[in-house]
C-alpha cells in the first residue's frame, strides 16, 4: 500500500502518445489517473509540458540542461485542452474534502494550496495516481515530478511504523517509530561499489546515527562502525555529520552487511522485517579467459554477491568450475556484461541450466543401524524414522517423537544434522530436495560407543537407505509469462506457448494488441525473445517471473536424469 505518481517517460521518441499510455494505465492496471501535465508537442517536436494547475507552460531548450527553461503562457492551441483536462483534475481533487466540493459546486474554483492537499489527500489514501509525463533523459518535466514527491506523496511521519520481528520473522509487538530520539533502527536496501569503496543505502525508520558510531547488524551479531554519511545526488555525494528518522543515506566503512541486513542500537537491538528474496531457477558456467584472471574474478564476484542477493556463486565440487546463479536467462546475461564492462573481467560461458528440485511422493518408515566396532571405543547408532512428503514450500521439517529415553535428547540435534545435511543432493539426478518431513519415532544408544558423530553418521546414511524407497520425484520451474503481441500474431504466439508446454491463464485485448497471462517450464523457454520478436515482426514483447516448482513429465524427467548421470560420468 505505497502511494505512487505516474510518470508517462520518453515523449520525444517515435510513435510517443501520452493520451494513450494513460487511457491503457487505466485500462490494464485499473487505476485512476489524474493527469497534473500536458505535452507540448509530440515525438521529435516535444519541447515541454503545461503545468495545469498554474496555467503555465514549461518550455526547455535541446540543451538536455535542467536550468535551461523558460515559463510562459499555454500555448493558443492548447488552451482549450488544457482547460478540459484542468477541470478534470480539480473535479477529482474536491471529491476529497466536502467543504471544497460545496465550494466547487457553488461555481467557485478552490484555491491553489486547497486542491494541492485534496490531491495530496487522494494520493495518499490511494484514490487516484497523478499523471505527469516528459523525457527524463532530456530533463524535461523531471523538475514538476521533483516537485510532486514533496508535494503529494507521504512524508515519512506519515507512513505506518515499520514492524520490529524476530530472528524467525515473526512480528515481536514492538514498532519503529518516525522518532529522532528512539532508538536506532535503519534497513540496507541496496549495496554499491565505486571507486571510492563499498556503498551501503540504508533508510533510518527510527533514532539518529552520526559519523564515527558504532551499530550492530542484528541478522550476523557483529558491530559496524559508520565510517562516513553521505546524502547521493546521482553521481554526486554530500558528506553529512548526522543522518536521522526518516533519512536515505549512504554510509562507507561497512563491512558485513548485506542486502535486507538491520542496523540497529547496539544497547537496543533489534530486528526489521527482512527483504525476501527468491532462490535462483537457472545457472551457467563460467571461467575465466586466463589463468591470471582468476583473483580478479573472484574479486568481482564477491562484489557482486554482495550488491545482488538474488544472485548466487558456487564452485562445482566435481569439476571446479565456477557456477553462477540467478533468476533468469536475462539476470545472468546481465550479470556477465557486468563482468567484463565494470571489472573487466572476459570470461567464457557454459549453455545456460535449469535450476532442477527433487521430492518424495510417498510415505516411508524405515530403520537404520550404524554399528562400528575395531577396539576400544566404537560408534553406534539406531534410528526408527519416517519419511514422508512435506507441506509445500517448508524445504526440510524435523520432528522426534521418542520417548523413553531410547534416544538421548542431546542426540537429536545430530540426527536432525545428518538429515538436513544430505537433502542438499537428491537420488534421483544430484538435485537439492525440498518438502520432506522426517520424524524420528524411536532408536535405541549404547552408554560408550554412541555420540552425536555416530548419530549423524546414521541420519545421512538412513537417507540413502530410505530416499529411493520414497518414490523420489523431480520437479521442475514454472515461470509466470507475460506476453504482448498485435493481435494479428494471437494464434501464432499462443500455439508457441502451447509447444513450449504452456498454460493460457488469461487474454486481455488492449489498444495496440493482446496480453497473454500464462505459466510455462522454465526449460522451455531459453532464446524465446527472439523467437517472439520473428512471430511478431519485432512487435512482441514479454516478461517472466518465477511462480513455483511443479512435478516434471515422467519422459521428460528420464530425459534430464539421464543427461545429468552421463555429465557427472564424463567428468
Amino acid at each position: 500500500e505505497v502511494a505512487r505518481i505516474i510518470y508517462v517517460n520518453k515523449l520525444d521518441r517515435t510513435g510517443a502518445d501520452f493520451y494513450r499510455v494513460v487511457d491503457q494505465v487505466e485500462k490494464v492496471l485499473g487505476a485512476r489517473t489524474v493527469v497534473m501535465v500536458l505535452p507540448i508537442g509530440t515525438e521529435d517536436e516535444f519541447k515541454g509540458v503545461v503545468d495545469l494547475l498554474t496555467r503555465k507552460s514549461w518550455i526547455w531548450d535541446d540543451s538536455g540542461d535542467p536550468e535551461k527553461y523558460t515559463i510562459g503562457d499555454v500555448p493558443e492551441d492548447m488552451v482549450e485542452k488544457v482547460e478540459e483536462y484542468r477541470e478534470r483534475m480539480i473535479e477529482s481533487a474536491v471529491e476529497m474534502d466536502d467543504a471544497a466540493m460545496e465550494q466547487y459546486l457553488d461555481g467557485v474554483e478552490p484555491d491553489m494550496e486547497t486542491i494541492k492537499t485534496c490531491i495530496r489527500k487522494g494520493t495518499r489514501e490511494l484514490v487516484f495516481f497523478p499523471t505527469f509525463c516528459g523525457s527524463a533523459f532530456k530533463n524535461k518535466g523531471v523538475q514538476l515530478i521533483l516537485n510532486a514527491v514533496i508535494d503529494y506523496l507521504p512524508n515519512p511521519t506519515e507512513v505506518k511504523p515499520q514492524a520490529e520481528v524476530d530472528l524467525e520473522g515473526v512480528e515481536t509487538g514492538e514498532m519503529a517509530l518516525v522518532d529522532p530520539s528512539a532508538p536506532f533502527r535503519a534497513l540496507a536496501f541496496k549495496i554499491m561499489d565505486d571507486r571510492y569503496g563499498a556503498l551501503t543505502f540504508i533508510r533510518i525508520y527510527s533514532g539518529t546515527i552520526k559519523k564515527g558510531t558504532t551499530v550492530l547488524n542484528s541478522f550476523t551479531g557483529k558491530t559496524e562502525r559508520i565510517g562516513r554519511i553521505v546524502e547521493m545526488h546521482a553521481d554526486s555525494r554530500n558528506d553529512v555529520d548526522v543522518a536521522q528518522a526518516g533519512d536515505i543515506v549512504a554510509v562507507l566503512g561497512m563491512k558485513n552487511v548485506q542486502t535486507g541486513h538491520t542496523l540497529c542500537d547496539e544497547n537496543k537491538p533489534a530486528t526489521l522485517e527482512p527483504m525476501i528474496f527468491p532462490d535462483p531457477v537457472i545457472s551457467i558456467a563460467i571461467s575465466p579467459t586466463d589463468k591470471a584472471g582468476s583473483e580478479k574474478l573472484g574479486v568481482a564476484l564477491g562484489k557482486m554477491i554482495q550488491e545482488d542477493p538474488s544472485f548466487r556463486v558456487e564452485t562445482d565440487q566435481e569439476s571446479g568450475e565456477t557456477i553462477i546463479k540467478g533468476m533468469g536467462e536475462l539476470h545472468l546475461d546481465i550479470k556477465v556484461d557486468i563482468l567484463k564492462r565494470t571489472h573487466g573481467c572476459e570470461v567464457t560461458v557454459g549453455a545456460p541450466q535449469v535450476a532442477y528440485r527433487e521430492t518424495i511422493t510417498e510415505k516411508t518408515k524405515d530403520v537404520y543401524t550404524h554399528k562400528k566396532q575395531t577396539g576400544g571405543a566404537g560408534q553406534f547408532a539406531k534410528i526408527d524414522y519416517i519419511i514422508e512428503p512435506g507441506e509445500v514450500g517448508t524445504g526440510f521439517e524435523f520432528i522426534s517423537k521418542v520417548t523413553g529415553g531410547n534416544v538421548p535428547r542431546e542426540f537429536w540435534p545430530a540426527v536432525q544434522k545428518g538429515f538436513e545435511g544430505s537433502i542438499v543432493e537428491g537420488v534421483l539426478a544430484g538435485f537439492p530436495m525440498q518438502d520432506v518431513k522426517v520424524t524420528l519415532m524411536d532408536g535405541a544408544y549404547h552408554a560408550v560407543d554412541s555420540s552425536a558423530v555416530a548419530f549423524e553418521t546414521a541420519a545421512r546414511a538412513a537417507y540413502r537407505q530410505t530416499m529411493p524407497k520414497a518414490s523420489p520425484q523431480l520437479l521442475e520451474p514454472i515461470m509466470n509469462l507475460d506476453v504482448f503481441t498485435p493481435e494479428d500474431h494471437v494464434g501464432d504466439v499462443i500455439g508457441d506457448l502451447n509447444r513450449r508446454r504452456g498454460m493460457i491463464k488469461a487474454q486481455e485485448a488492449q489498444v495496440s494488441g493482446v496480453r497473454i497471462k500464462s505459466e510455462a517450464p522454465l526449460s522451455e523457454m531459453f532464446g524465446y525473445i527472439g523467437d517472439l520478436r520473428t512471430m511478431t515482426s519485432g512487435r512482441g514483447q514479454f516478461s517472466m517471473e518465477f511462480s513455483h516448482y511443479s512435478s516434471c513429465p515422467k519422459n521428460i524427467a528420464e530425459d534430464v536424469i539421464k543427461d545429468v548421470r552421463e555429465l557427472k560420468a564424463a567428468k
